[in-house]
């Protein structure tokens, strides 16, 4: 159990980039961009955006890295880190990172940008991901758009 936990929403900035280590486990690192916005006392709105570097191990990076790409809203829960290491020119160095326990995906972030097609169809254009093309190749359903009237009796089947 995690005592000290922490949860991010935010942008991710960059494509995660997917490796392995020597003894085969995945490892993604991305970084999330966070917006934080407030009102001063002149009720002028202001803006600053933190940047948190991610880590995800095991399945979580190799799920992970098949669902997410820049641009895309993510909720990370995880763990901070502090690791040290030597920079290229021997400096000393410090970084704080999320080790990340579970990530979510904000679905309303994926209507709002273009997505790559799967490697599978074999096409290389990007699409729109609302579109009907778009949800037909993935096989993805796109909701029932909801009626006036909640838990009215409907003709039509459910969906699932």
């Amino acid at each position: 159990m995690n005592l000290a936990p922490i949860t991010v929403i935010g942008n991710v900035t960059a494509d995660p980039e997917l490796t392995y280590t020597q003894s085969e486990q995945a490892r993604l690192s991305f970084s999330v961009a966070v917006n934080h916005i407030w009102y001063d006392q002149k009720n002028e709105k202001q803006e600053k955006v933190s940047y948190h570097n991610v880590t995800a191990w095991r399945y979580l990076a190799e799920n992970t890295a098949r669902v997410i790409e820049k641009g895309i809203g993510v909720v990370v829960y995880g763990r901070l880190e502090q690791r040290s290491y030597d920079d290229k020119d021997g400096n000393k160095r410090s970084i704080t990172e999320i080790v990340a326990e579970d990530i979510g995906v904000l679905t309303r972030s994926i209507e709002t940008i273009t997505r790559r097609v799967g490697k599978n169809s074999g096409e290389g254009q990007p699409q729109q991901s609302g579109s009907r093309q778009s949800s037909q190749q993935t096989g993805a359903r796109r909701a029932r758009p909801a009626t006036a009237a909640v838990g009215a009796p409907s003709d039509e089947p459910e969906p699932f």
